[in-house]
């Protein structure tokens, strides 16, 4: 299908964005089985999120960004998982590297978009990297897995530890060029196989002291980058933002298989001459994962809403609160992996065939739950133990 083509410089809404997504639907839809076989997005699936200004949501305006709400952001992610679910996911992780390049030092950003303000940043947060510290920066190496849509980028994010003598690791983003760096093609999934999240390694580079973040200056808001991008958007913290882009995904992936039950349900007769929508199992199926969309969306969007408010208002919420937040964004792909799972019973024997639609969006949301991210119990046990009165031991807020 013809690739779509928007102008993105002209002034865009929240609501043109949207729209632009659930256009894309359909085509995402299209290219879904062929974006798996070849386990990659396709380049006109990239070029249409270019196109449509997708990737413009939260950059920096000094870049050609909208420095919109992150709400806007996550409602396109989950649109476009109604389509395809790798594509979201890709979506998220690159499009939420174009507000973290606002929190390094404002010569990263330069880089970046510098010649090409639609460059596109790929990651791996892994702290795989052996780091050695000389002057002016630091010699890299590493092996990195799981860096999403790293074929359609020309920069990546990926993580390493500093080790200073009698204090904790110290970790830190570092931020290579793609002649830094090889891309080795290990991706070979159950699910989210186009998302081409292959592995990088890297061999004694030199990064400069500029081209790095560090996790504490997320935490407390002290980034490198705060007086020259200071909209209240590059003032929410990192975790926050990040997690968000790796769970998200799979809200709108659930969406994607309630709307492939419903089209199949409404009209199948099992072999025993049984009508889907008449059976309990089908009917509980639908309530029920409609409740938990509608609650799993309402979440996202009253706690961006709350970050956002006490930044303008000067504060940062309260350590509680953020992990509560922290543990909310843990739970998603969980809660959505077991409404799949009820709606994908609810199928019968037409839900093992290869070819019904909904498999791979079930196939997709449990291979999203591997993510890091996404284990509630590590989060949850940190959660319930601060509020028993045990330290916190998470900092990724």
């Amino acid at each position: 299908m013809q690739s779509q083509r928007h102008n993105v410089t002209s002034i865009v809404t929240p609501e043109v964005l949207i729209q632009r997504a659930r256009e894309l639907v359909p085509v995402l839809a299209q290219r879904a089985d062929k974006a798996a076989e070849a386990r990659r997005l396709p380049a006109e699936t990239i070029a249409d999120m270019q196109a449509a200004g997708f990737f413009e949501v939260l950059k920096p305006k000094l870049y050609g960004g909208y420095e919109m709400d992150p709400q806007v952001f996550y409602d396109i992610q989950m649109v476009l998982a109604e389509g395809c679910m790798s594509t979201a996911w890709v979506y998220g992780v690159l499009g939420v590297h174009n507000w973290q390049i606002a929190l390094f030092d404002p010569r990263a950003a330069q880089d970046v978009f510098g010649n090409d303000p639609q460059t596109l940043i790929a990651s791996t947060y892994m702290p795989k990297g052996q780091v050695t510290p000389v002057e002016g920066g630091f010699r890299f190496s590493g092996r990195w897995g799981f860096s999403s849509g790293i074929d359609h980028c020309d920069w990546v994010f990926l993580g390493g530890l500093i080790f200073n003598e009698g204090q904790p690791p110290e970790y830190r983003t570092f931020l290579l060029p793609k002649s830094d760096y090889e891309v080795v093609d290990t991706w070979n999934t159950m699910g989210l196989k186009a998302t081409g999240s292959k592995d990088i390694i890297v061999k004694d580079v030199f990064v400069p002291e500029y081209r790095t973040h560090k996790a504490s200056d997320g935490f407390m808001g002290t980034n490198p980058g705060r007086e020259t991008f200071t909209a209240n958007l590059y003032k929410l913290p990192f975790g926050q933002i990040f997690v968000r882009a790796v769970s998200t995904a799979a809200i709108g992936g659930l969406q994607g298989a309630l709307n492939c039950f419903v089209e199949f349900g409404g009209n199948w007769t099992g072999n025993m001459g049984a009508k889907t929508s008449e059976q309990v199992p089908a009917q509980m199926a639908v309530a029920d994962t409609s409740v938990a969309i509608d609650e799993m969306k309402t979440t996202l969007m009253r706690n961006f809403s709350t970050l956002l408010e006490s930044i303008k208002g000067g504060q940062m919420v309260d350590l509680n609160t953020r992990l509560l937040y922290r543990y909310q964004a843990a739970q998603v792909v969980e809660r959505c992996a077991r409404h799949a799972y009820q709606l994908h019973s609810a199928c019968g024997g037409r839900g093992i065939f290869n070819d019904f639609p909904l498999v791979r969006f079930f196939l997709d949301i449990l291979s999203a739950r591997a993510h890091y991210a996404n284990n509630p119990d590590v989060f949850g046990r940190n959660f319930g133990g601060v509020l028993l009165g045990r330290d916190n031991t998470d900092f990724f807020l």
